[in-house]
């Protein structure tokens, strides 16, 4: 069999490339022709820099590289443009050269192919060359003196370094303007689900990059692409998913960004990080990998608010009444727990009245009863908020009112203070010359409450157990249900530009 065949319907075949771009010519013409009998799609250009430019597009939307074909001398120099932008663009794309005939010595070129879409896809993604020469283009060969070599398998996904994962969620944790850039790495990376929930739970906005746009879509509630430049400049932590401090951002330095932000970097390449700016947690892995790595560490952590309203809203059917008060509960609420329908949200109002939910909840319970409309009524209050009329969950017992009331329990009036914190300061002296005005008593069981009456009561610490117990609740309709969600008693709403109503001095 011809050399040619081995090469083309053989070695590409096996290494799963579907698409050659190029120009034929001596000595290349027989390896296009060999390509198409093998079925590869063969798209003839009349330029190589723009056969190679198209070549590494197909590297970038599919994960997967092409082939760009090139003649020797003029043809290889004309695809270093397409090679270069690849390399900085880091797309995977193979190009294979003609070359003039070999001297007496063999190089052993058939099983350097599956290295060469190893090197194009593993690590950093960019351009592999392979030479073809002339007299092998022809050249006969035994098939039972052929090696056939199996296919490479895909890139390994690796994680990043467990306490760089640990500072980098400190950081978003401590963090007063957090911001995510998208780049189109996150993209290649197909990362788009683990993008959408680390945004989603944690509530914190992204800008994308020009090709990093689409991960998630343009019209996201937390896309700030309309005031980059402000994001940019107000942020304090960034998170860089597969994007790169070059010219496209500015490279990262003032005045476009703040001198004292904190970088949080996000890369394949190891010469990648800190590339301009000093990160102050380098994640080198897949994008994808440590996403995930970082949601799990957050997910033994307490919850936030965003957090527990991304699960919250997951789950609420679209025609439920939502009724909801208290401070950072109702403010966060209103923009994370969406309606669908009029005159189906209940809250505080023009006057701003705290203790209304759980007689509006009734209210609503009452009207649902009537009408049998199997709308579920669910009243989401501030652990301060409930305080004011938490002993109507009596009433809701005792006309067996199956509504859900979810209490969001910080410890506070805004914020608190956890249980050892609480414990230290009674060490100190009398409480009311030394608790905050704005602390609650740490983890108080709310749901006992309920409990006492006969409704089902949870205490919930964790994501699983929201889900689990949302889910339970919702599907009981002869009881109500109170779920105490403990959450971090430092979790605060994102700064606001314009915190007129809840400005304080303190």
């Amino acid at each position: 069999m011809s050399i040619r065949y081995v090469f083309t319907s053989i070695q590409l075949h096996v290494q799963n490339v579907e698409y050659m771009f190029g120009i034929v010519g001596v000595p290349i013409i027989e390896v296009a022709m060999a390509a198409q009998a093998a079925g590869i799609k063969y798209v003839g250009m009349r330029n190589e820099q723009a056969a190679c430019y198209a070549a590494s597009a197909i590297g970038y939307l599919t994960g997967w590289p092409a082939v760009c074909l090139v003649v020797s001398g003029p043809g290889l120099i004309h695809a270093l443009g397409g090679m270069a932008n690849a390399n900085m663009n880091c797309w995977p794309v193979i190009v294979i050269g003609g070359s003039s005939d070999r001297n007496q010595e063999t190089t052993g070129a058939f099983q350097e192919f599956p290295q060469a879409v190893r090197s194009s896809i593993y690590g950093r993604p960019g351009a592999s060359y392979i030479d073809i020469a002339g007299d092998m283009v022809n050249a006969k060969i035994d098939r039972a003196n052929v090696r056939f070599v199996s296919c490479c398998p895909p890139a390994p996904v690796s994680q990043a370094d467990s306490r760089e994962i640990t500072q980098a969620v400190r950081l978003l944790r401590a963090a007063q303007r957090p911001l995510i850039i998208i780049g189109k790495g996150a993209a290649y990376a197909r990362a788009e689900k683990e993008v959408r929930e680390l945004v989603e739970v944690t509530g914190i906005p992204f800008l994308p990059t020009p090709m990093g746009k689409g991960v998630l879509p343009d019209d996201h509630p937390n896309c700030v692409a309309a005031a980059r430049s402000r994001s940019l400049l107000q942020a304090d932590v960034i998170v860089l998913l597969g994007a790169r401090l070059n010219w496209i951002l500015h490279f990262g330095f003032p005045p476009r960004f703040s001198p004292h932000v904190k970088i949080i970097q996000v890369d394949l390449c190891a010469e990648e990080l800190s590339n301009n700016v000093r990160a102050a947690s380098a994640l080198l892995g897949d994008i994808g990998a440590v996403v995930r790595q970082s949601l799990a560490l957050r997910s033994t952590l307490p919850m936030n608010y965003y957090t527990a309203f991304h699960h919250i809203s997951e789950l609420l059917p679209k025609d439920c009444i939502i009724v909801s008060e208290g401070a950072n509960t109702m403010d966060i609420g209103r923009t994370m727990l969406l309606n669908d329908l009029p005159r189906h949200r209940l809250d505080a109002g023009t006057f701003g009245t705290m203790g209304v939910g759980p007689g509006f909840a009734i209210a609503a319970g009452v009207l649902e009863q009537t009408q049998k409309s199997a709308q579920r009524v669910v009243c989401i209050e501030g652990d301060s908020a409930f305080g004011f009329s938490g002993m109507e969950v009596e009433t809701m017992c005792r006309y067996k009112l199956p509504i859900i009331i979810i209490v969001i329990n910080n410890n506070g009036i805004y914020s608190g203070v956890d249980p050892k914190t609480w414990k230290e300061m009674e060490k100190m002296g009398d409480m009311t010359t030394i608790a905050p005005p704005v602390t609650l008593l740490p983890e108080a069981r709310y749901e006992q409450v309920m409990s006492a009456f006969g409704g089902r009561g949870y205490l919930v610490r964790t994501v699983e157990e929201l889900r689990s117990s949302l889910q339970e609740s919702l599907n009981n309709t002869q009881m109500p249900s109170l779920l105490n969600v403990l959450i971090d008693p430092a979790s605060d709403r994102k700064q606001q530009e314009f915190p007129w109503l809840t400005r304080s001095n303190l």
